[in-house]
């Protein structure tokens, strides 16, 4: 049977627990057409890229499947027929992936990022950084018209610290 990796994004306001249900009702229609569920995870609740039917956010879950065509069909038509899927995509893949897929990958990689704690916004260490970004394009523009560059105009971001003796 053909492989395939179906995802499918749930209402915001639907609890977690609303969201195992239906996960459950469509691995039942699937395991009821002779296919099966290889592996099944909830990425949670997740951003939009633009609003679809009043929702900004929603569940997301990935299901791999080994199922006939007949099986998808079903589901799909299942899916278009709940008011609390907002969509779905399903892709037929040659093989499945083994571990983690890559939006689970990215939580952890996120994660070990944030325990690291350095980042262009470390409040802890300095504040927010500037990069030194060279001489201004009004001073190559003076030069290039024979006038000196302005003197003590530009301020430095962060003032030199005066030193006690």
């Amino acid at each position: 049977m053909p492989l395939y990796e179906h995802v499918f994004l749930t209402r915001q306001d639907a609890s977690a627990q609303q969201v195992e249900e239906l996960t459950a009702q469509f691995k039942a229609i699937i395991e009821q057409m002779g296919g099966k569920v290889a592996k099944t995870e909830q990425w949670g609740v997740k951003s939009l890229a633009y609003r679809l039917r009043k929702n900004r956010k929603a569940h997301f879950t990935l299901f791999n499947i080994d199922a006939s065509p007949a099986a998808l069909n079903e589901i799909e038509r299942q899916q278009r027929l709940s008011e609390d899927v907002l969509r779905y995509l399903t892709v037929r893949v040659h093989e499945h992936e083994e571990g983690p897929s890559a939006m689970m990958r990215k939580v952890d990689r996120d994660r070990e990022r944030d325990d690291r704690g350095f980042g262009f916004r470390d409040r802890d260490r300095g504040g927010f950084r500037d990069r030194d970004r060279g001489e201004h394009r009004r001073d190559r523009e003076r030069e290039r018209d024979g006038r000196p560059p302005r003197e003590g105009y530009y301020e430095e971001p962060f003032p030199a610290a005066a030193t006690e003796e």
